[in-house]
């Protein structure tokens, strides 16, 4: 079948596509400038990911001077490029941006400038401030603030503005909240002229790994890895039972190495494969909860997951690398998309769903000839595993993108496209700069008043000292902070203030943070406040609500599996051999069969809801990684599967036995 007519077919207007991404995802709505303005701007964006290259090839620059840089560039593209408003309307081309973001854009630029200009006095004065220092410090903090409201969002700006509020009025909280306080002038100083704030270790990651990686998926997408991603899944499991449902999971997983946002993978990948499911019979709801719960997934999905994986690092520290938490995140992973394959599978058995037709199918030759696109991917795995430096893996990963578009002519990097992936990874980058700076503030309090210790021991006094209960309420905090944060900004907030109080009990430090991470991450399809749900019920028709609390049903591995690798941590190969993985993925692998035959209800024949709850019990048993229970949970297991074919062949003889999933 021409591949055109099928994307003609089943994909919603790219206008549509970019109106949802706009309306769930702040960092998507920024001006389209024309004229001088859209001159200024490129090249401004150009120069961001120019500089960042330079550093990343000739060496980074000291902490202040590379961080400073990084965050004047920031935050003059975000004034140029967001409005104040979402509402304010787009003028004549020499009046697009408003008198006000002009002075903002400026002064954005002398923030960024003053430690370059004057790094001599301020290492000279160690501290002391001067009035024009002071000042500078003060504008930082709300340049910072304020484009962290227009590019993120208002909640991670208000998080952030109560911890300086906190920060100053110490002597006035109650019980163990309560701190000396600062004065206003150890706060700015603290905020913009020492490495414990905004220029704290969530802006140096910025700084350094994580825009090379987003300038890396920018690379991907000019080079058609996007596109050939849903080509891929088609051949791969389109002709499956409930084909197009397998397609959204096996695309978005891939999707995740080019994409670090949850509501612009569910909108892009979603705007193929949800009419697709939708015109083979799956309710609107349901498709668009399968690519939602999908497209979320995309960042826990080694080898390049969400941009926190990188802050990570260095947050854990002792000599913890990349790669080290890419393999502790796979198992997890493996059994987040099978659970959603899983039950996807046994909902298309239920309702009698057929995969694609071959006449539906792109032409697979094609698709095999094009393999040699995921050779970027390849590279960027075999790197990190190695023991390349993150930064130097990254580099080499971009230029293996650029070698691979050669090969087709439509993707060739000349200097046009080279330009255009050099401005969109700059921009993509704008939002992560924002919430690090932001989250930096945060951190920075949280360090000078010492509140993060004072915090976990009050988690732990209102647990009553139990792991299981501490495990609940950090994954309560979780959910609440990623409403409306972004993953970023959450995993920094709940890594300084609630995983220590689950360090607290000896859990490995891997296992504790990873624990808030994906809690981080499934926020985006946890109702009330579901933005990548709700971007999917945007496109599918359905309602956000319902959408939502599918999303969460289908990914229910994210709601379980945390707590058994900070409980049991070899799910995350620490402390295993490869004989005690095996059995254990192996027997993770089968609980999630047993525990998506319950959620949805059907295995070979329809469940009972005693049937059904047993089948959850069993799936628990089995992915509990403890020998004793895994034995349990297996002879259960095949106890209730022969069952199951027993009662297939007695209510109807002829009835074939489910195949594989």
């Amino acid at each position: 079948m021409d591949n055109n007519k099928h994307n003609e077919r089943e994909q919603i207007s790219d206008q549509a596509v970019q109106e949802l991404i706009e309306k769930y995802d702040p960092e998507a709505g920024f001006r389209k400038l024309k004229g001088v303005l859209y001159w200024i701007t490129l090249i401004g964006l150009i120069t961001f990911s120019l500089f960042q290259l330079y550093t990343a090839i000739f060496g980074v620059l000291p902490a202040q001077l590379q961080r400073t840089i990084h965050l004047g560039f920031a935050l003059t593209l975000i004034f140029l490029l967001f409005p104040a408003s979402k509402k304010k309307k787009e003028g004549k081309p020499l009046f697009q941006v408003a008198w006000y973001d002009m002075i903002l854009a400026v002064l954005s630029i002398a923030v960024g400038s003053y430690w370059y200009i004057f790094m001599d006095d301020l290492v000279m004065r160690v501290g002391r401030l001067t009035t024009q220092d002071f000042l500078i410090g003060v504008l930082a903090i709300l340049l910072v603030l304020e484009a962290t409201r227009r590019v993120v969002g208002l909640p991670i700006t208000i998080i952030a503005g109560l911890f300086l509020l906190y920060a100053y009025m110490g002597p006035y909280m109650p019980g163990f909240l309560e701190h000396k306080g600062l004065t206003i002038e150890r706060i700015v100083r603290t905020m913009f002229f020492t490495t414990e704030g905004i220029l704290g270790t969530p802006l140096a990651v910025s700084s350094t790994y994580i825009f090379l990686f987003l300038l890396f998926g920018a690379f991907l997408v000019k080079t058609g890895v996007g596109e050939y991603f849903n080509d891929l899944s088609i051949v791969i499991a389109g002709r499956r039972v409930g084909g197009p449902a397998k397609v959204a999971i096996f695309s978005s997983a891939l999707q995740g190495t080019i994409s670090g946002s949850s509501v612009a993978n569910v909108v892009t990948s979603g705007a193929f494969t949800i009419p697709m499911m939708k015109r083979l019979g799956y309710d609107k709801n349901f498709a668009g909860a399968v690519e939602a719960a999908s497209s979320t997934g995309g960042q826990i999905m080694p080898p390049v997951m969400g941009a926190a994986a990188f802050l990570m690092v260095e947050f854990i520290g002792g000599g913890i690398t990349y790669w080290d938490i890419a393999k502790a995140a796979a198992i997890p992973a493996v059994l987040y998309f099978a659970g959603i394959w899983i039950m996807t599978h046994f909902e298309a058995k239920r309702i009698g769903l057929r995969g694609l037709s071959r006449e539906e199918m792109p032409e697979t030759k094609r698709v095999i000839k094009q393999v040699y696109l995921l050779i970027p991917i390849v590279v960027v795995i075999l790197l990190l595993m190695s023991g390349m430096s993150v930064t130097k893996a990254a580099l080499w990963s971009i230029v293996s993108a650029i070698a691979v578009g050669m090969f087709n002519k439509k993707t060739r990097m000349g200097p046009k496209l080279f330009l255009e992936a050099l401005a969109d990874g700059a921009r993509t980058a704008l939002g992560v700069a924002a919430a690090t700076a932001a989250a930096g503030m945060i951190v920075g309090v949280v360090t000078v008043t010492g509140v993060g210790l004072k915090m976990a021991n009050g988690l732990l006094e209102l647990s009553g000292g139990y792991l299981i209960p501490t495990l609940i309420l950090t994954m309560i905090a979780s959910l609440v902070l990623g409403m409306g944060s972004p993953t970023t900004a959450n995993y920094v907030i709940t890594s300084t203030i609630a995983a220590p109080a689950i360090l607290l009990f000896g859990v490995p430090d891997l296992s504790a943070h990873m624990f808030v991470f994906y809690f981080g991450i499934i926020a985006d399809i946890t109702p009330p406040v579901a933005l990548a749900a709700f971007a999917a019920a945007g496109v599918s028709g359905g309602e956000p609500i319902r959408t939502g609390i599918l999303s969460s049903k289908l990914a229910i591995a994210a709601f379980i599996i945390p707590y058994i690798f900070v409980i049991s941590p070899q799910l995350m190969l620490i402390d295993t051999t490869w004989t005690e993985a095996i059995w254990v993925i192996s027997t993770a692998f089968v609980g999630m069969i047993a525990i998506g035959a319950g959620m949805i209800g059907y295995w070979m024949r329809p469940l009972s809801w005693l049937e059904r709850i047993a089948a959850v019990a069993i799936g628990f048993l089995l992915i509990y990684p403890e020998g004793m229970f895994s034995a349990i949970g297996l002879a259960a297991f095949a106890l209730m599967l022969g069952n199951q074919y027993w009662l297939l062949k007695k209510d109807n003889p002829q009835a074939p036995s489910s195949p594989a999933v």
